[in-house]
């Protein structure tokens, strides 16, 4: 059996499932992928009986150019290995190679050319039929589809576009607009100054000083050809709608207390009057004697300016909706056209590698240090919340596509300020990692490597590094965490925040006139850990809240009693003996 394709990722795929099938006696599975379907002819069979084939099989091509234009969609192009069912048995086809070929061109408004080979496996014929990567989306029956791992899934012909452009490291923002650079308005390229200045460091000065072209040019955003790039443009020109839109409200659905929405001006015009907009409604919180920082604002400025700046840095900005900024009280909701890109969602956007929608435009933003170095904004914007006490940002994609950034700073957390204050080594509270653990701790009082992972966007094993590093932190003294006692030795290891150390955060919220703060009960830690770890034992429950096993046995009867567990094994007497929750599996150990 030979195969015409040369040395490349899909053709060696194919030539691995061939090699499979080759050598089957059997049905396999799992020989699909990104870049190979296996496919029957459609029409040939009734029910258990395949039905001869023929040369020609409308019915069967017109499903295939649908794979087919499915394929040409997907990054690389990929195979239909026609002939073949899902479960590898070989069912053979007829069809005619160039009939084929010419069939799935017509049906797809003669945008796919495929190439149609015939191979032989195990005696019997089959068809490969080749989809090259296209450059424009290929639509079949009204809609785009390209492939998702194994399957065909439907994708707009706008994201696809996008997708492709950033395969190719095409960058819009990067593209030359045409506009000469006596275009920059005079105001914007103050602006730009005036980042700098406030940056410090001689060099932002010596770029400031500089000449209005030199500035431009140094700022990366001249051609060649010596006019603007889009981000030029964007940043220094502006476009004749708003891009960005502010309003400021005292409560949510009151009157408009401010408006910033202006057509026609620079970005970094937009972005200088919308920051000190926030700035100047950010309210400044005193706090009392003892805490570092006497002063701060209820919204950390950083997280603001980075939630602003990430708005309009990574928005899409072929549509001319604005990025809208809500300012209510003390939470600031950024909403940003376009979804997310590369990879990134809610649950990675932390650890997940940069991606930026216009590189030119970050860039430009970064180097007058109106944005954080690439990679880094996302994690200070969460750890300066949090450090505050407030929750962590909520970074979403709604419908739209739209990315909306929630800021609330409603309450500062004095008695936790104080309490991070105290942690030895000190770089603990500069830890980002280390800090949504500790915050989770102090709510939920166990925490273990599984919960851990989603929590800091990392792996399991990163997260049990994290978990265990923790166990030489201590704070006014005493131990942060300790490993949950009573936890069996065969079950992975789970940690506790210590009694000694939520002692001191009671003392601190004390000191401070702080509210008291809630505590979870110990139904419901025990609920939480039953629904995690899979059971639960009074020793268990007692090494999280500290208290003796005997003192606990009520606790869980009556959680039975709800019907939450049930007992772990027939015999309750005798060491050992745990619930689990009710529904999960019994188990034995």
């Amino acid at each position: 059996m030979t195969l015409s394709f040369g040395p490349d990722p899909v053709g060696d795929e194919v030539r691995r499932v061939l090699t499979v099938l080759d050598s089957a006696t059997g049905p396999v599975g799992g020989l699909e992928s990104l870049h190979v379907d296996l496919k029957e002819e459609a029409g040939r069979r009734k029910g258990p009986i395949i039905l001869p084939g023929a040369t020609e099989n409308d019915r069967a091509a017109r499903a295939l150019a649908g794979e087919a234009a499915c394929m040409a969609n997907t990054p690389g192009g990929g195979v239909l290995v026609v002939g073949v069912a899902d479960d590898g048995t070989l069912i053979g086809t007829e069809l005619d190679a160039q009939w084929l070929r010419r069939k799935i061109y017509d049906l797809t408004d003669r945008r796919l050319t495929v190439d149609v080979t015939p191979v032989m496996c195990r005696g019997v014929r089959l068809l490969l039929v080749r989809s090259p990567e296209a450059v424009h989306p290929v639509m079949y029956d009204h809609k785009y589809h390209h492939r998702v791992a194994d399957s065909c899934v439907e994708v707009d012909a706008t994201t696809w576009e996008e997708q492709r452009r950033r395969r190719s490291g095409w960058d819009w923002s990067a593209q030359d607009s045409g506009l000469a650079l006596d275009a920059a308005r005079s105001t914007a390229l103050q602006r730009a100054r005036d980042f700098l200045t406030a940056a410090g460091e001689e060099k932002n000065l010596d770029l400031a000083a500089a000449s209005d072209s030199d500035l431009l040019r140094r700022l990366n955003v001249v051609t060649p050809a010596g006019t603007l790039t889009n981000a030029g443009v964007i940043a220094f020109v502006g476009r004749d709608v708003p891009g960005i839109d502010y309003v400021r409200r005292e409560v949510a659905g009151g009157d408009s207390l401010q408006r910033i929405r202006e057509a026609g001006r620079g970005l970094l015009e937009e972005l200088y009057e919308v920051d000190r907009a926030i700035e100047a409604s950010n309210p400044v919180r005193h706090l009392p004697q003892g805490l570092v920082n006497r002063q701060v604002r209820s919204l950390p400025p950083r997280a603001a300016r980075e939630a602003l700046v990430n708005g309009v840095a990574h928005r899409d900005w072929s549509t001319v909706d604005p990025v809208h900024v809500e300012h209510i009280g003390s939470r600031l909701v950024v909403t940003s056209p376009g979804g997310f890109i590369g990879g990134i969602t809610s649950s990675n956007i932390i650890t997940h590698p940069s991606q930026p929608r216009n590189r030119a435009l970050a860039d430009l933003l970064a180097r007058l240090r109106v944005a954080e170095l690439e990679g880094i904004g996302v994690d200070r914007m969460v750890g300066d919340m949090i450090r505050l006490g407030h929750p962590a940002p909520s970074i979403e994609e709604v419908p739209g596509p739209l990315v909306r950034a929630v800021l609330i700073g409603t309450r500062l957390d004095e008695g936790w300020m104080a309490f991070l204050h105290e942690l030895d080594p000190a770089r603990t509270a500069n830890d980002l990692d280390a800090l949504l653990v500790v915050q989770h701790l102090v709510s939920h009082w166990w925490i273990d490597a599984r919960v851990a992972a989603p929590l800091i966007q990392r792996s399991s094993a990163e997260a049990e590094d994290v978990l265990h590093r923790l166990e030489d932190v201590q704070v006014a003294g005493v131990p942060l965490t300790a490993g949950v006692a009573g936890s069996p030795a065969n079950e992975p290891p789970a940690w506790t925040i210590t009694p000694a150390a939520l002692a001191v955060l009671a003392d601190r919220d004390e000191r401070l006139g702080a509210p008291q703060r809630r505590r979870p009960s110990r139904s419901a830690i025990a609920r939480s850990w039953a629904e995690h770890r899979g059971r639960i034992s009074s020793s268990e429950l007692a090494g999280i809240v500290g208290a003796h096993p005997t003192n606990l046995q009520r606790v869980l009867k009556d959680l039975e009693a709800e019907g939450v567990l049930a007992p772990g094994r027939e015999v309750r007497r005798g060491a050992g003996f745990f619930y689990v929750p009710t529904g999960g599996p019994r188990r034995t150990t």
